[in-house]
């Protein structure tokens, strides 16, 4: 219900020391934070947390860093995860629909004689996610390492599946995600970009 949400979001306020927490922000009593990581994560303003969401942080050594920022008035649907070890920040009015992975790091996997559970994780990169972009149903955005960016206003497409970076004004579809569409500013259109 409406007032157990309110409700949670109050003593998450109150009683998790995150590195920040906006006004008029919503988070699903569903919701998994853990307290102790909760001081890497900034919440901006009018921000809405879906339920099932999980934050997760791994802790790498560099612990002073904000490791998930999400901007003013991010909507994050249902069952999306953001799992940094380095950081991953969503600019203003990012909307994820549900089932969207955003993953800055990886499970190492080279030691094969151990499982890939007890072998840590990758050093990974860091994800910056534009202004008023749109990643749809079940996308996953991965940095295996360096900067994945993507610029604002852009579109990524259900169950896409993207490790690099493209620009602003960007519609990005497929595994692994390719270039699909870009806003041609002096047309003032979408326009087809042709796959080769």
């Amino acid at each position: 219900s409406a007032m157990a949400v309110k409700l949670h979001t109050l003593r998450l306020q109150r009683t998790y020391p995150f590195g920040g927490f906006g006004k008029r922000v919503s988070v699903h009593y569903s919701t998994e934070i853990a307290r102790d990581q909760s001081r890497h994560i900034w919440i901006g303003d009018d921000v809405y947390v879906g339920r099932d969401v999980w934050f997760n942080v791994e802790m790498s050594g560099d612990e002073d860093k904000r490791k998930i920022n999400l901007g003013s008035r991010c909507k994050v649907g249902k069952r999306s995860i953001i799992s940094a070890r380095n950081q991953i920040i969503l600019e203003e009015d990012v909307l994820l629909a549900p089932g969207v992975l955003i993953m800055d790091h990886n499970h190492e996997y080279r030691d094969p004689e151990r499982p890939i559970y007890s072998q840590g994780t990758t050093c990974g990169g860091s994800i910056t996610i534009g202004r008023n972009c749109w990643l749809g149903y079940g996308s996953v955005i991965c940095s295996g390492r360096g900067e994945l960016s993507l610029g604002r206003n852009s579109v990524i497409g259900a169950n896409s599946v993207v490790t690099k970076s493209f620009p602003a004004f960007s519609v990005v579809a497929g595994n692994p995600a390719k270039l699909i569409r870009q806003y041609d500013g002096n047309l003032k259109q979408w326009l087809r970009v042709p796959q080769g």
